[in-house]
């Protein structure tokens, strides 16, 4: 990049709720690919044995090993589980009454359920990694030795789980995982470990922020619950239009280092040059979509990259699009009249983490 270039300073400032910083779209219009200076946004880097730190043919190799539990096949499998999980949740709100808490009563629940009961970790031990996910995905909320020893704890504890799959085999996630580790000598131990907590982590916050995210839209955008509610036929294309519109990360995370000199445009990123995608700023991309701060629900095509792309194509992608639409479509039938409990602006938001989305969602009907 020329040397006269106008350095950024990357996050443009403190996020306010789902607003989209102004400057993404100046910059989208005059300067795609810009320099930005970057401070650090986790306490600590990523371990090289992450998913999202490798590269092919070590990433190939352990994505493959896992890549079969998420497949669409088996995510349909998983549907009707998914619906009784839902369906018990909405019954015990509608049995205690207004005002509820849609974040603890109903978003957190359903994907970590599901994605737990998907590795085999027992029904007592679920509630824990609530607080994991928090420490794990922190910019600013916690310290470095916090996260730290958080996670120490969460590998610990998938040890032990690692430790009793060996003593009595099972036929869940983990323990494939295990006889690919024992058996076929497939993975490291390390590699075993930071896959388990990998999907712990991303299996459910990714999922329950943005279904959080998702009412709060439909709720405070005029005219959406209610033509969701009048056409349930919309909600598939729903969940992808609410995947494009909300920008749930709070800054560029997992950068990519140049290996060579890369031209894009007229710009050239040089090798050792650390690059970030926005690929949310991608999802607003007035060249791609027509109307892109608008929300409609028959948007076609609809090619958001809220899952990425290529090499790191989001895992989970059709587990989560099914967790989404079975919740939306659950909620909007036994609550048609559901409208926020608290005014939009006592709303209280997630803050000093990598993603955006309420701390509770106070609800009546």
């Amino acid at each position: 990049m020329p040397d006269d270039t106008e350095v950024h300073r990357f996050p443009f400032g403190p996020s306010a709720g789902l607003e989209v910083h102004p400057l993404w779209a100046k910059i989208r219009r005059e300067e795609p690919v810009a320099r930005e200076d970057v401070p650090r946004t986790t306490p600590r880097p990523a371990q090289p044995s992450a998913l999202l730190s490798m590269d092919p043919p070590e990433h190939t190799r352990l994505r493959l090993l896992i890549s079969r539990a998420f497949t669409g096949r088996r995510v349909e499998q998983l549907r009707p589980r998914a619906q009784e999980i839902v369906e018990a949740h909405l019954e015990q709100i509608e049995r205690s009454g207004p005002p509820a808490d849609l974040v603890r009563g109903f978003a957190l629940p359903l994907p970590v359920t599901l994605i737990c009961e998907m590795l085999g970790v027992p029904p007592e031990d679920q509630h824990r990694f609530r607080e994991f996910a928090d420490f794990m995905l922190s910019t600013t909320a916690y310290t470095e030795e916090q996260v730290v020893d958080a996670r120490a704890r969460l590998a610990g504890y998938l040890a032990e789980l690692v430790a009793l799959r060996r003593a009595h085999p099972t036929d869940d996630l983990l323990g494939a995982l295990v006889a690919a580790r024992d058996d076929e000598d497939r993975l490291s131990e390390e590699e075993l470990i930071d896959i388990g907590i990998t999907l712990l982590i991303a299996g459910h916050e990714t999922t329950a922020s943005e279904l959080s995210n998702f009412i709060y839209v439909l709720l405070t955008e005029p005219g959406h619950w209610e033509a969701l509610r009048a056409r349930p036929e919309l909600i598939p294309g729903a969940v992808e239009e609410l995947l494009r519109h909300v920008q749930l990360s709070t800054g560029g995370n997992n950068p990519r280092v140049a290996t060579e000199d890369v031209r894009l445009g007229d710009v050239t990123v040089s090798a050792g040059e650390a690059v970030i995608v926005f690929a949310q700023s991608a999802n607003r991309d007035e060249a791609v979509f027509d109307h892109p701060d608008e929300l409609d629900f028959t948007r076609h095509p609809n090619h958001h990259l809220a899952f990425g792309y290529g090499t790191h194509y989001c895992l989970g992608a059709q587990l989560g699009r099914m967790e989404l639409q079975v919740a939306l479509a659950a909620l909007l039938r036994r609550f048609p009249s559901l409208r926020l409990g608290v005014p939009v602006e006592e709303l209280p938001w997630k803050s000093g983490l990598l993603v955006r989305a309420p701390e509770s969602l106070p609800v009546e009907w």
